[in-house]
């Protein structure tokens, strides 16, 4: 007999139980569903946490300042940090492809009658752009000559235009802040939301030097940051330790003191949350791998009782030369059929739900904005995993029917 031919039996056999053929597989349509919803979504949560870093900018390390003893107490947050010391990381570490002083301020920027205030207002260097992989929109950035003149200039979000200029050009008009007149130069290119909703275009930039001198009054050079980036992801690692090596012969930091700043390396951030991700993902698929076992014990379940139905057919099969593999294959193909289409309805149902789900979670929290993310590999692992499931609960049954005693099988009422 040809696989063909005992293909076409068990789907017979199949369809005359059609109701107890579709309960047995929904346990496997269960199954399947859930697993391939919960690793699309922990994809696809993972892929929201990767987006978000790189949003950040381009192999960033973070450099703040640390903390610092005085009289015997231990002072967080001391301005430890110099312009100076982010020059020295752009000359001095071959590992840095740029960086960039932060200093931030507040307060209203104001332009004729109109005023806002941006969630963020930073002071910066000529590099910040290259540091944070941002672009233009519009007109230029500052330049080096404006960060050693202190020039009163600005580069703003896109979130400023209608807030102040409503349908005027913001290139070239002068706004003030603190009641002191800034030109703006550029606009930056929009970056939306982040994951935790705060808007990245609501923001203006100015020369780190400009909101030392004209926002602040101070003549010193300390800064809040400062802002690195790596010459590729590989470097990451040498790029934070030629920073430390750095930092800490320029602030005369003996061995075994306390450093006074602290630096982080943000794709190392990324990886301990893609981690933490890529767990939950394996935890939630494997509670929701329980019920492919409960669907692969519902199969082996029906199938014995299909044995036991059908032990007078096997009989006869046998009493006309039927050989026991023949039947033990006939079996197990009813047991992997039921099993595989468990697994398509299954992974169909998946893919519906997990669309869904993104797409609700975007609908009620736009600033998520979840990727939707369908793994064509967790897919094929889904399917050939059902058909695992078929054959692993249907040998036993498919093993037992295949050694029946003929005679006996022929006398069972």
């Amino acid at each position: 007999m040809t696989l063909i031919d005992t293909l076409r039996i068990a789907i017979r056999a199949l369809l005359k139980n059609k109701l107890r053929a579709s309960l047995t597989v929904l346990g496997v349509v269960i199954g399947i569903a859930a697993v391939t919803t919960m690793v699309s979504i922990g994809q696809s949560a993972g892929r929201l946490v990767q987006g978000q870093f790189e949003a950040l900018g381009t192999n960033v390390i973070v450099v703040l300042p640390g903390s610092s003893r005085r009289g015997g107490v231990r002072q967080s947050g001391v301005p430890s940090l110099t312009s100076e010391d982010s020059e020295a990381m752009s000359r001095e570490c071959p590992a840095v492809l740029a960086s960039s002083p932060i200093v931030g301020a507040g307060g209203q920027v104001i332009f004729g009658n109109e005023n806002w205030s941006p969630k963020e207002m930073l002071g910066v260097g000529d590099t910040y752009l290259t540091v944070r992989n941002w672009r233009l929109s519009a007109g230029g950035f500052f330049s080096p000559q404006d960060i050693a003149s202190g020039n009163k200039v600005c580069v703003i979000g896109h979130t400023l235009i209608p807030k102040l200029f409503q349908t005027s050009n913001p290139i070239g008009q002068n706004v003030r802040i603190k009641n002191i007149p800034f030109r703006v130069i550029g606009v930056l290119e929009k970056k939306g939301v982040n994951m935790v909703g705060d808007d990245q275009d609501d923001i203006v930039l100015m020369p780190h030097s400009t909101v030392r001198k004209r926002l602040y009054g101070s003549t010193f050079k300390n800064v809040h940051a400062i802002m690195v980036s790596a010459r590729s992801p590989e470097q990451m690692s040498d790029a934070s330790r030629q920073i430390e090596l750095l930092l800490l012969d320029r602030h005369d930091i003996t061995p075994g003191s306390l450093p006074d700043f602290r630096v982080q390396n943000t794709t190392e951030i990324a990886a301990t949350l893609g981690i933490i991700t890529g767990t939950m993902t394996l935890m939630l698929s494997a509670i929701a791998g329980i019920s492919l076992l409960v669907g692969g014990v519902g199969i082996m379940n029906i199938m014995l009782v299909s044995v036991t139905e059908r032990t007078r057919e096997i009989g006869i099969r046998m009493a006309l030369g039927a050989r026991g593999r023949d039947i033990l294959r006939q079996f197990l193909i009813e047991a992997v059929v039921l099993s595989s289409i468990g697994g398509a309805i299954g992974l169909i149902l998946g893919v519906c739900a997990s669309v869904g789900t993104t797409m609700l979670i975007n609908a009620y929290s736009p600033a998520a904005d979840w990727p939707i993310v369908i793994s064509l590999p967790a897919a094929a692992v889904a399917m050939l995993f059902a058909a695992g499931v078929g054959v692993f609960f249907g040998f036993y049954p498919a093993r037992r029917a295949s050694r029946l005693d003929p005679i006996d099988a022929l006398r069972y009422e």
